[in-house]
């Protein structure tokens, strides 16, 4: 689910263990904490602005879909393909953004351009509602959306997609540049994590509970926009108190040279001696051994004869280390791993989109209270969390020695879910069709569905089970196997392929919806969620879900494992 990626902006991410937002919390307070005169309390209102206004934002994205829908009247499979492009976007974007933090820009210029584009952005959202700069029509009508305000609003996606980009980059890394900060005042370091911990309970029952009672949309994204925008000028009122580190260049741009050196050295031959491949001092304790596969990378590494060792290291775009050459042949060995991920960014998506849509129309009462949809959101994010514990369960229980193992598995557990999901929702939306048509409902889509909304708590717990499962083991595979220059690249690069997943979404829908009407057969995707059958889809993915799950517990057996050597801490084969 795309939300997710949203709530982690300025340090905060609800899915994470109680240990992790302890020091969170902790740098937060830190980073919001004046230096002179010890006007914590300051900087405590400045991190309490940031949280309310990130939960508003997540809590009025959540429920995009209906207002494309129920405003701009669009189709239910339009309205998520905006939302779903959008989403994959903000997860591509941040590996373009962290190669530009690491080459260019730095940390702190990265926050203040995503934290000004993150403002304007829900600001145009909010501005793009029809009874703001409106003439005449202020109803929340289609004939209220013209032109300017659908450039407002895709203009303000865009820039809401950078901000949460720019922030997943740069926020923990320039946290940790302020993390000795404050070492001095550790008594008010400790109120502001109480603080904090309040928050962490208070403000998502303020999103879940009073944002949705708040009918006009304009004033559900205008409070959101308010509190962001106030959280970015405290942000920026701190400039000139922050550390600032500079770039160190991009891992990223040794890979590149890697491919380039070894194109143009591929007619050279290899050494007789491996060790006479050239080796750059103060690389050797992180070096990893050298593998057999994709060699001729290792051309890279060829130092040619006839020519000085020392004129060849001034032209770094010709010679490489081994160290480098084997970091480069890392991330090329993942892309086959990658490519599995595609699917489980196609079913996460449904998040956000599909089932809210289903939700819409459904019995949300108990007793007299309509329960607001937002609180299913709540509830999700409850359930990652349950599943983060899960994971570390499992680790220390079925790979109590080495856990070198554990992150394929936890990633096999992922792709699980992910079928079961898909095969829940199918059979829950085919349950919610036959009620629409015991009742006769199917032209009646404002109408409401006798059929509790409790029932899709079932497939949104499941998809809680993949996204949880699936960022864990990610993030441990890489931290475990990867060097420690090019680990954020590759998890960025994993969940960039699992944006790719929301983007396919939006294919899928075509060519499935193609393929359903041939024969002079009804489109599985009409302008409607009743009269659509995306009980079929759904089991489309439940299939697709299954085959891809074949294919990652084979790449994932031959992938080549790499174990922490006890002597020197290089890493060498399993």
């Amino acid at each position: 689910m795309f939300h997710q990626s949203l709530i982690v902006r300025y340090g905060y991410q609800e899915s994470e263990d109680t240990k992790h937002r302890k020091s969170i919390t902790l740098a937060l307070a830190n980073v919001f904490t004046y230096t002179s005169t010890g006007d914590w309390l300051v900087g405590a209102v400045m991190k309490s602005f940031v949280r309310i206004s990130d939960i508003l934002v997540v809590y009025a994205v959540f429920v995009l879909q209906n207002y494309l829908t129920d405003v701009w009247k669009l189709s239910f499979t339009h309205a998520a393909g905006i939302l779903n492009i959008w989403g994959g976007i903000s997860f591509i974007l941040p590996v373009f953004f962290l190669f530009l933090v690491d080459a260019f820009v730095g940390h702190f210029q990265m926050l203040v351009f995503s934290s000004v584009a993150y403002s304007l952005g829900i600001s145009f959202i909010s501005m793009s509602t029809p009874p703001v700069l409106a003439n005449s029509c202020k109803l929340y009508e289609p004939q209220c959306i013209g032109h300017t305000k659908k450039v407002l609003f895709y203009t303000g996606l865009s820039l809401l997609a950078v901000g949460v980009a720019g922030h997943l980059v740069s926020v923990r890394p320039f946290l940790k540049e302020q993390e000795d900060k404050s070492d001095e005042k550790q008594g008010s370091g400790s109120i502001c994590q109480i603080a904090g911990f309040q928050f962490v309970v208070l403000v998502p029952l303020i999103g879940a509970f009073a944002l949705p009672y708040i009918k006009p949309w304009s004033i559900r994204f205008g409070n959101p926009a308010i509190c962001t925008v106030v959280a970015t000028l405290l942000f920026l009122s701190g400039s000139c108190t922050y550390k600032k580190a500079e770039p160190q260049g991009s891992p990223l741009t040794n890979v590149c040279r890697v491919f380039v050196a070894a194109a143009f050295k591929i007619c050279e031959p290899f050494p007789l001696d491996a060790n006479e491949l050239y080796k750059k001092d103060g690389q050797e304790l992180q070096r990893f051994s050298s593998t057999r596969v994709l060699r001729f990378l290792e051309k890279a590494a060829i130092v040619i004869p006839g020519k000085s060792k020392e004129q060849q290291e001034k032209n770094r775009w010709r010679l490489c280390s081994v160290a480098e050459v084997e970091e480069a042949k890392i991330t090329v060995r993942v892309v086959p791993m990658w490519m599995t991920f595609i699917v489980c960014g196609i079913v996460s998506s449904f998040g956000n989109t599909y089932f809210v849509e289903q939700a819409k129309k459904m019995n949300r009462k108990i007793g007299k209270w309509k329960v607001p949809l937002q609180i299913i959101l709540m509830l999700f994010d409850w359930a990652k969390r349950f599943f983060a514990s899960c994971y570390n369960k499992m680790a220390d229980r079925f790979f109590p020695g080495s856990k070198k193992y554990a992150p394929s598995a936890g990633i096999v557990m992922a792709m699980i879910f992910s079928i079961l999901c898909c095969i829940t929702a199918a059979r829950i939306e085919m349950r919610r069709l036959d009620v629409i048509t015991r009742h006769n409902l199917l032209d009646k889509p404002d109408e409401n569905i006798p059929m509790s909304v409790y029932w899709l708590l079932f497939q949104f717990f499941l998809l809680a089970g993949l996204d949880s499962f699936f960022e864990k083991s990610v993030s441990e595979f890489f931290k475990d196997q990867a060097p420690g220059s090019m680990k954020n690249y590759l998890e960025f690069f994993s969940k960039g392929v699992s944006g790719l997943g929301f983007i396919c979404n939006v294919l899928s829908v075509h060519v499935v919806g193609n393929i359903s009407e041939k024969g002079g057969k009804p489109n599985w995707f009409q302008h409607t969620l009743n009269r659509s059958r995306l009980d079929r889809y759904y089991w489309v993915l439940a299939g697709l879900s299954g085959v891809n799950l074949v294919v990652y517990i084979l790449v994932a057996f031959i992938y080549r494992y790499k174990n922490l050597e006890p002597n020197n801490g290089a890493r060498t084969d399993a």
